[in-house]
């Protein structure tokens, strides 16, 4: 299925974050490093954890990455390791390559490479920062384009205790509640840690605690308001 195929090249931690949340998503996954230590991290997380050195045109051409939908290069120690890379996944005719840049020097030089879809982690992370300071009870969030947000989000006050049906997020709120993190307390060979597990899709009569995360989906300022108006 198209569309549903990724490959992220660089298991650093921004690397390692984006592979798990489409890993998350029921994406299929391949994750690519050097270093052995970070891929056998990631193995169990992705579809596919491969050791190996990606400016080798050769070896990306032998785990078919040009059949990807899109491959993300999240290197960010080895700018000239990143270039090559790109280069040799343009000669492979990937179709969309999205590539890590550190600052603007090397933004321009993507660009020039016809690169067109750029990370830039230094600014996602002032903006997180900017937007906990604003609104504490976001814990994380993905900007998407016309000021759309997958936010992780405590829940207000206003609404703990409450089901999802009586809370209404989508009528009253214009969000959309993907779903909820929980956490339980489990053994782990004699020590009790608390552990987040994924709900799955909430039922209508799911009841909401204070210690859940909710992920939900909408504009920022409807996100803002629903925090504003339960707080």
């Amino acid at each position: 299925m198209r569309g549903n195929k990724f490959t992220v090249i660089g298991m650093g931690k921004y690397g390692k974050a984006i592979a798990h949340i489409l890993s998350n998503r029921g994406a299929e996954v391949i994750a690519i490093d050097n270093r052995e230590e970070l891929i056998e991290a990631v193995q169990d997380e992705v579809a596919l954890a491969v050791t190996m050195d990606a400016t080798d045109r050769k070896a990306l051409e032998a785990h078919n990455i040009q059949e990807s939908d899109a491959v993300v290069v999240a290197i960010g120690s080895n700018f000239e390791a990143l270039i090559l890379c790109c280069f040799q996944l343009q000669e492979l005719g990937v179709d969309r390559i999205i590539a890590r840049a550190n600052d603007e020097r090397q933004k321009a030089i993507l660009q020039k490479m016809g690169i067109e879809e750029i990370l830039e982690p230094e600014k996602e992370i002032g903006i997180f920062i900017s937007e906990q300071l604003i609104n504490p009870n976001i814990v994380s969030f993905l900007q998407l384009p016309d000021d759309y947000e997958v936010a992780e989000i405590k829940p207000p006050s206003g609404i703990a205790n409450r089901t999802v049906l009586d809370v209404a997020l989508r009528s009253k709120y214009r969000l959309n509640l993907i779903t909820i993190k929980r956490c339980f307390d489990e053994d782990k060979g004699g020590s009790i840690e608390v552990i987040q597990h994924i709900l799955g899709v909430p039922s209508t009569d799911t009841i909401i605690r204070d210690s859940d995360t909710l992920i939900v989906f909408g504009t920022a300022r409807d996100i803002k308001r629903f925090i504003e108006i339960n707080n």
